[in-house]
């Protein structure tokens, strides 16, 4: 493995998902791998697959150049919306809370949605 690309890697990432007041969870789940796995990607303990890598550039919205340390972190902004997607203003308690909801069986999800609006006519 290269230690230094993988150090790389994982700074920019880093760097890309504190930009989108999102956590390690968040990025993980939505590039499908353990929130582990993501942790040992931003500490440079690993180098991602070219489809993971893919992947954290739609998620972050970075372009792999700026992973790859071509560019240095924002200079490809300019090609990027400046509005975040509507998932990153969501807030870190919302994500988690959708985090659970997942993963949680028909009948559950059912019953929180009546608690959910019991809640609401409040």
């Amino acid at each position: 493995m290269d230690k230094k690309l993988a150090t790389t890697i994982g700074a920019a990432a880093r760097v890309a998902r504190a930009r989108l007041e999102l956590t390690q969870a968040d990025v993980a789940e939505r590039i499908d791998v353990a929130t582990e796995v993501y942790g040992r990607l931003e500490r440079g303990g690993m180098l991602p697959s070219v489809q993971t890598l893919l992947k954290l550039c739609h998620e972050l919205q970075v372009s792999a150049d700026e992973l790859l340390g071509l560019v240095s972190h924002g200079a490809s902004a300019l090609s990027r919306s400046s509005e975040p997607p509507p998932h990153a203003q969501e807030r870190p308690e919302v994500r988690r809370l959708l985090r659970g909801v997942r993963q949680l069986d028909p009948a559950q999800v059912k019953l929180l949605g009546l608690v959910a609006n019991a809640l609401m006519r409040r």
